[in-house]
């Protein structure tokens, strides 16, 4: 039997397993296991069947495991088997476990000889067996037979690399002894994933098929191809065997027989032999799990912290339960409110970090997109003095004025407050749009309610659009407030004694504001040649008088400075192939802006940095394009043209007061509509959610049918409750694990570099080791790869504890003289041993 501590802690081992393949996880845990490797007809299936005693896997030509055989011995009184697909069946006839095998097998690969990575799950428990958890991979194979696919063998490599790349898992390379065991497939494989040889163990089968006077001594000994864990040699039932149905136990005694009266092994049959292996793979699953489960732990802890919270509502959840609907119908709109208004007015808790929340882009919108739209209803300077010489001329008629009419003043200024209506409806417009992008997102939040989430988006949206007509009824009403009486003697209105001195009083400001850093940002000019570079990122500064690139944001290699004199800023289609934002700058006088470009192209990663760039600009007096049509560019040039010094100063004197009275109303309606709109729509809303929501969602309809979950969210209900009671059962399982286990410390390095292929057939071992026999094992050179010490330990010196290891003096005793005149002498026809 194993080392103690053991039987308790493979069936620990083993209830995690079921715990989380119930679940769909064992994969991803990594749980300690050993898989067995080796190629097509090296004997795995006939050690698996020397463990449980029976046979029960699956013979045939060709590929016959197609699928990994997670195969759980458990060492119990009675003798059964059980599927994890089959969970509550006993299997007692173990040719019924093959057929199941072969069946689950088929049922996902096909007739086809197809291979599948998803594992079938094996429990047997028997009296026989030690417990141990074992995975059996497909045989490496090299040329696909019948109906097999082209790349055959590397789906069985790649899915044999899929298990033993894990760093949990121990590999089981077994190799037959009649072949070069230089060219091992599985010790190749196994030395690719795992080149220190800390998690391999090598098993050589097939000892009693060797030719005559050969035999393996040298490689059991671990000398002449040592594997840092060694190996242990293995003599299973012949094919004949098999077919004669001769019993297991007496081919293990057969075994031991053959080790015993075999000259090369007797005195190491104590540590061949399938009993010892199930010994030895114990002692290094014991130090395996033991070195795996505290991170294990912390893997298994993590995942319970994150579903804690979760799986605390899910508790004791009734879906059925008219009171839990209410209840939760009531925490749900409250949640609900909560969320919106948090949007809307921000808050502390829960930052998005990722995007703009509802209420920062009702900000921008305010003050940003809206002042922007204003500005672009303003006529241009050449489009307003024609307006206010044919009103000056249109209100003398027939007569030459000798004053300059209020009456002109009081149609150009009537005419630009009525422009005002447009930017104020889109101001409306562009706020509601956020509104209902809020109410979806916090809608989020009800989608395992589908038929409340969906009424409940219905009911705040139909509100918000009855809302709508009233705040665009309340906004056009200030616009006509604005129209029905100008008020010139307004305080800040500069009367037409004071028109003339307009112009200068601005300049003088403008001036005085000429160093003050309006933004900062990264920008991209888009339209350098790819010659120059191509498009490039700089740091741009905006001021009241510039526009200034730098290298980076410390501002010390300036690359250009910009004057704004005589700029303006039009939108640039976006690219097909670009994801970028762009928007231009170009000289109205037909200049050249930068270099030899009459454009300066910068782009940005989205809309809402363009607009605000464009904002920015516009506080620096970089007014947006204005398209107009070539009659009306023909007009103003002939009407400037025959315009008289006198009509000028008229012209001028009214340019100033309406300039002035505009800027008034501006001021007040950037100030009025953003109120307006936040009391009749977002405030009303807030309100209308807080106070009436809930009624009526009552009153639209059955209350249980709108609190019934969907299908989605009861199926993660369920895996989520089933994973946290999962993961605490596996914590607990870790918990009960007894400290006091022995830890087999780590056999010392070896020279495994022959495991790469290099060595060929040169490494293999004589065929007659008649000469070192006569020696003690003291006296035996010491092949390559060997450690130097001459006293190592003897055979199977690396699983061995202090009481196990075989005495150095007791092997001149172990072989009587007339062994090697039975003999032959060495033959270069025959077939080295690995």
């Amino acid at each position: 039997m194993g080392n103690r501590g053991m039987e308790d802690l493979i069936p620990l081992v083993n209830k995690l397993q079921d715990a989380f393949s119930s679940i769909g996880q064992a994969c991803n845990l990594d749980l300690p296991q050993i898989a067995v490797v080796g190629g097509q007809s090296a004997g795995k299936s006939s050690v698996l069947e020397n463990f449980v005693g029976r046979d029960f896997l699956p013979r045939g030509s060709g590929i016959v495991t197609r699928r990994p055989l997670v195969l759980q011995l458990i060492s119990a009184n009675a003798e059964w088997a059980e599927f994890l697909h089959c969970k509550g069946k006993k299997f007692t006839d173990f040719d019924e476990v093959r057929q199941e095998i072969e069946g689950e097998t088929d049922r996902v690969t096909g007739a086809n000889k197809g291979i599948s990575p998803v594992p079938i799950n094996l429990r047997v428990y028997s009296p026989h067996v030690l417990n141990l958890t074992l995975i059996d991979l497909p045989g490496i194979t090299k040329v696909p037979v019948g109906d097999q696919p082209v790349d055959i063998e590397q789906q069985i490599r790649d899915m044999i690399m899929q298990f033993i790349s894990r760093e949990s898992c121990l590999i089981l390379a077994v190799t037959p002894a009649n072949t070069d065991l230089a060219n091992s497939d599985a010790l190749k494989l196994a030395k690719d994933v795992d080149p220190q040889g800390l998690r391999t163990i090598g098993v050589i089968t097939k000892l009693d098929l060797m030719d005559e006077g050969t035999d393996a001594r040298d490689v059991l000994e671990n000398k002449l191809l040592p594997l840092r864990r060694g190996y242990i040699g293995v003599v299973n039932r012949s094919q004949k065997d098999i077919d004669g149905k001769k019993d297991i136990k007496a081919a293990i005694e057969a075994e031991r027989k053959f080790f015993l009266s075999h000259p090369a092994y007797r005195h190491m049959a104590d540590k061949m032999g399938t009993p010892r292996l199930q010994q030895v793979l114990n002692q290094q699953l014991t130090n395996h799990i033991r070195d795996t489960l505290p991170s294990f732990r912390s893997k298994l802890q993590a995942q319970l912290l994150a579903l804690d919270k979760e799986a605390e509502e899910y508790r004791g959840y009734r879906p059925d339960d008219p009171s839990r609907k209410t209840k939760q119908l009531l925490q749900m709109v409250q949640q609900f409110s909560v969320d919106f208004e948090k949007r809307i007015e921000g808050s502390g808790d829960q930052v998005d970090t990722v995007e703009l929340s509802g209420g920062a882009k009702i900000n921008r919108v305010f003050h940003e997109r809206f002042p922007f739209e204003l500005v672009k209803m303003e006529c241009d300077d050449k489009e307003m003095r024609r307006e206010i010489s044919y009103a000056i001329k249109n209100i003398h008629g027939i007569r030459t004025g000798l004053f300059t009419p209020d009456m002109a003043f009081e149609a150009i200024v009537k005419k630009q407050i009525v422009k005002l209506k447009e930017p104020c409806v889109k101001c409306v417009d562009m706020v509601i749009q956020e509104l209902i992008n809020t109410v979806r997102q916090c809608s989020n939040k009800l989608e395992c309610f589908p038929r409340l989430r969906e009424e409940t988006e219905r009911i705040v949206t139909s509100h918000i659009r009855d809302r709508e007509s009233r705040a665009k009824d309340q906004v056009l009403l200030l616009i006509d407030l604005q129209l029905s009486y100008i008020n010139t003697n307004h305080e800040d209105f500069i009367g037409f004694a004071s028109a003339q001195q307009r112009s200068s009083q601005a300049n003088k400001s403008q001036s005085s504001a000429g160093n003050q850093v309006i933004r900062k940002g990264w920008l991209t000019i888009n339209n350098i040649s790819i010659i120059k570079g191509g498009a490039k990122e700089y740091w741009f500064v905006l001021t009241a008088e510039s526009l200034s690139w730098f290298k980076d944001d410390e501002e010390k290699e300036k690359k250009y400075m910009l004057p704004l004199d005589n700029l303006k800023v039009r939108d640039v289609e976006k690219s097909f192939m670009s994801s970028k934002h762009i928007f231009s700058i170009f000289n109205t006088e037909s200049r050249n802006v930068y270099k030899d470009n009459r454009t300066l192209e910068l782009a940005c990663d989205s809309q809402d940095d363009v607009d605000s760039w464009k904002s920015s600009l516009l506080r620096a007096g970089v007014y947006p394009e204005k398209t107009t049509t070539v009659e009306s560019e023909t007009t103003t040039t002939t009407d400037n043209f025959s315009m008289d010094p006198q009509l000028e100063r008229k012209v001028e004197t009214i340019r100033n007061l309406v300039d002035s009275y505009m800027a008034i109303v501006n001021k007040c309606i950037r100030d009025l509509i953003p109120k307006t709109i936040m009391h009749l729509m977002i405030n009303n809303v807030k309100d209308f959610i807080n106070a009436e929501l809930l009624a009526c969602l009552y009153s639209a309809g059955d209350q249980n049918a709108l609190m019934d979950e969907s299908q989605e969210q009861a199926q993660r209900r369920d895996e989520v409750l089933r994973t946290h009671q999962a993961l605490k059962e596996a914590l607990a399982i870790i918990g009960d694990i007894s400290t006091s286990t022995i830890t087999t410390p780590m056999p010392p390095p070896v020279d495994s570099s022959w495991v790469g292929g290099n060595a060929g057939g040169r490494r293999s071992p004589p065929a007659s080791p008649t000469g070192p026999r006569r020696m003690s094992s003291g006296q035996r050179p010491a092949p390559r790869g060997a450690p130097p010490p001459p006293n190592r330990p003897g055979p199977l010196g690396p699983f061995n504890n202090s009481a196990d290891s075989p005495q150095a003096p007791s092997r001149p005793n172990r072989a009587p003289p007339s062994i090697p005149s039975r003999r032959p002498p060495p033959s270069p026809t025959r077939q080295a041993p690995p």
